[in-house]
């Protein structure tokens, strides 16, 4: 499992971030995190609005930071 995190490298970037390996370390997934915060890579991925969490190429939420939770329910 990939796990995509979009974003500038903005402090609610950073928190998503933080979720995603706080969810990943819950759940015992194991997944690469893979941080994307070249504006234009973002774009092409349809994002105008970050932070944003892609799970294997899709793109889940975007526009803010996902709870550990909702990210528990996207992983599991």
């Amino acid at each position: 499992m990939k796990i995509t995190i979009y974003g500038p490298g903005c402090k609610n970037c950073v928190n998503l971030a933080d979720n995603a390996k706080k969810a990943l370390t819950e759940t015992g997934v194991e997944a690469e995190i893979v941080k994307v915060e070249d504006m234009k890579e973002i774009a092409t991925a349809g994002i105008m609005s970050t932070p944003a969490i892609g799970i294997d190429g899709e793109v889940k939420i975007k526009g803010r930071v996902a709870t550990v939770e909702e990210i528990k329910e996207l992983i599991s």
